[in-house]
């Protein structure tokens, strides 16, 4: 099955109802955005190509998909916040046939690629447009390539995942069976990136008939987000934990439209966590787990499971597998670990890539013995509710003991004088790692090891403590450590 289906079967059932927004404003109908898809279609090259876009928040974006998808094209997002240097990397990789960027980021772009670069909105995009629409396509291959997204590059050079049709199906209909039951009253509102999550809960609105929301300043703004939410029914939202924690802390009541906040990529600490629920109530969250490399679909905390009486074990948890996926944790061993034990996680389902863009080295070391090895440590309660410690990579082992950043950080994260907190690994001669904490917040050093010492082991506290204003983060809302463990060799 080829997605645009899922575009044209309901442009098919619900014509005249408005499909995207800018803001308030309707930019067009359902039938009006599948005409728009066929048109841009047309002039889009062979099946198979290489379709970037890169771009803030933007209408455009979604036609822009589901073109790519009617021509049996393949969607290459680009992060927008990436150095234009970054982005011509990602572009040569992919081999790309054509770049749609936002004006801006097409002024950037320029002299730094070879790929021709198309500026959304402007008079040749207008001319795509005049063009005559293609047919729907009816044959797609399940596996042909749909979605090549570039992981974010946090430790090196940017690997692209392969998703097919069959794997964006597989994360719509997970998302639908688990999360969320939108209808043609319902609205996505893309406060995240659509170029990442929000972008991919592109397909499962868009087969429910929600309408597509895009901010009109193509971003994300606490205030607006609300407005919007106050504005359009039935409201949803893909969001960092960050942008959850700027929700809060505008101390507006919740908003009568907003239904389903689903929350991830980033740990979600369950002080903060509380805090949201309070706030807005704790029916409306929901937390996934997942990876580009499986596509927001690994395992979820659902709705019912975010209880203000719930104990923190759940709460701290990313709940339990998703509908289609097999998830596990295994030792160094090979073996599969049991209840309490920890181990790397790993999963398997028709959500999981075909693997690594011409990276066949990167692809059988991810795709082992039929499972993919996610490189993050984790462990299973005997209620089957899965917890994070830590990407493997992040473990601190100082003194021959392992040291998992995340317990700690949820302990920092408890005192009042504390905010935001990032424990990292930094070489010592005598440790071999010592445990370093950043904070961001006014808790002095004598205070956080008092406060630490009354709740975890001596030899898990912090050695240094930094004072940071804040946090590096990534477009996506993860904590960028190398850039903290950076800091700390200069």
């Amino acid at each position: 099955m080829n997605l645009f289906a899922l575009l044209d079967q309901t442009a098919t059932r619900l014509p005249d109802r408005g499909a995207v927004y800018l803001g308030e404003r309707r930019v067009c109908t359902w039938a009006q955005l599948r005409d728009r898809a066929l048109r841009l279609a047309a002039g889009l090259g062979p099946a198979g190509s290489r379709i970037a876009i890169a771009s803030e928040n933007r209408p455009e974006i979604v036609e822009l998909m589901f073109a790519a998808w009617a021509a049996e094209c393949v969607v290459v997002p680009l992060n927008y916040k990436l150095h234009p240097r970054e982005m011509a990397d990602i572009l040569a990789d992919a081999e790309a046939a054509v770049v749609f960027a936002s004006p801006d980021i097409a002024a950037r772009l320029r002299g730094h690629t070879a790929v021709p670069v198309e500026v959304i909105g402007a008079d040749g995009y207008a001319a795509r447009l005049a063009a005559d629409p293609v047919v729907p396509p009816r044959h797609t291959d399940p596996a042909a390539l749909a979605w090549l997204f570039y992981t974010s590059g946090t430790t090196g050079k940017s690997k692209g995942a392969m998703l097919s049709h069959r794997n964006l199906m597989a994360m719509t209909v997970a998302h639908l069976a688990d999360f969320d039951d939108p209808d043609e009253h319902c609205s996505l509102v893309h406060g995240a990136p659509m170029s990442h999550g929000s972008g991919l809960y592109i397909p499962p609105y868009v087969a429910r008939g929600a309408r597509q929301v895009v901010p009109a300043s193509h971003g994300f703004d606490a205030e607006e987000f609300l407005d919007l939410c106050e504005h359009h029914p039935g409201a949803a939202a893909f969001l960092a934990p960050t942008m959850v924690a700027r929700l809060v802390d505008t101390g507006r009541p919740r908003p009568a439209n907003l239904r389903t906040i689903v929350y991830g990529g980033g740990p979600m600490y369950v002080e903060s966590l509380r805090r949201a629920m309070t706030a807005f109530g704790p029916e409306i969250f929901v937390q996934l787990y997942g990876q580009g490399e499986a596509p927001m679909t690994i395992t979820g905390l659902r709705r019912a499971d975010h209880r203000l009486d719930a104990d923190d074990a759940v709460l701290g948890s990313v709940g339990y597998p998703r509908s289609g996926v097999d998830v596990a944790v295994r030792r160094a061993d090979g073996s599969f670990a049991g209840p309490g034990q920890i181990g790397e996680i790993v999963c398997r389902g028709d959500v999981v890539m075909a693997g690594y863009w011409k990276n066949p080295e990167a692809t059988a070391a991810t795709l082992a013995d039929g499972w993919l090895h996610t490189g993050d440590l984790g462990s299973f309660d005997e209620r089957g509710y899965l917890t994070l410690r830590d990407r493997s990579k992040d473990v601190v082992i100082s003194g021959g003991s392992n040291i998992y950043p995340r317990e700690v950080e949820e302990v920092l994260l408890t005192h009042p004088g504390v905010t935001e907190a990032c424990v990292v690994g930094a070489p010592d001669p005598e440790w071999g790692e010592i445990v370093v904490a950043f904070i961001v917040g006014t808790a002095t050093p004598e205070e956080l090891d008092a406060h630490l010492l009354d709740r975890i082991a001596r030899f898990k506290r912090p050695k240094r403590y930094e004072y940071i204003d804040e946090l590096p983060k990534s477009s996506y809302g993860k904590v960028l450590k190398r850039e903290l463990r950076a800091r700390l060799t200069t």
